[in-house]
């Protein structure tokens, strides 16, 4: 049970995408650099369900927390961090939990399925906030 799903870019396919549409949430994703060829695609597919797809980094709030969502972890900077309290970023397949000030930077690893066994989702209780990892 989630009450958001974020997705942090390199969705690759239209497919792809329309594979959350039993989510019984809303998605919330950005471009990754692998989307480019197929954001038109992407933009159509998100429309079938509750998903938005957006350019990076999309700002947003949740319980009053302010998130900024992410593919490249090198647009981090000073002023992005000043301006959030949560990051999620994706591209480099690693994980990362790290605490720059008072934000903290997240990625849980690899989700793409190129190193089987290793796939990993994050589940963050923004309340707390707290992340935890859940491997497949």
């Amino acid at each position: 049970r989630a009450d958001l799903v974020l997705h942090t870019g390199d969705i690759s396919l239209p497919k792809s995408l329309l594979a959350f549409d039993q989510l019984n949430c809303p998605l919330i994703a950005v471009f990754g650099n692998n989307d480019i060829g197929e954001a038109v695609g992407l933009r159509s597919a998100s429309e079938q369900f509750d998903c938005k797809i957006y350019e990076e980094p999309f700002f947003f709030e949740v319980e009053n927390r302010k998130i900024c969502l992410l593919h490249h972890p090198d647009l981090i900077d000073k002023e992005l961090i000043d301006k959030s309290d949560l990051i999620f970023h994706g591209h480099t397949h690693r994980f990362r939990k790290e605490k720059i000030y008072n934000t903290i930077i997240f990625n849980p690893g690899e989700c793409a399925g190129i190193m089987q066994g290793m796939n990993k989702v994050g589940i963050v209780d923004t309340d707390i906030p707290k992340m935890e990892i859940i491997s497949f």
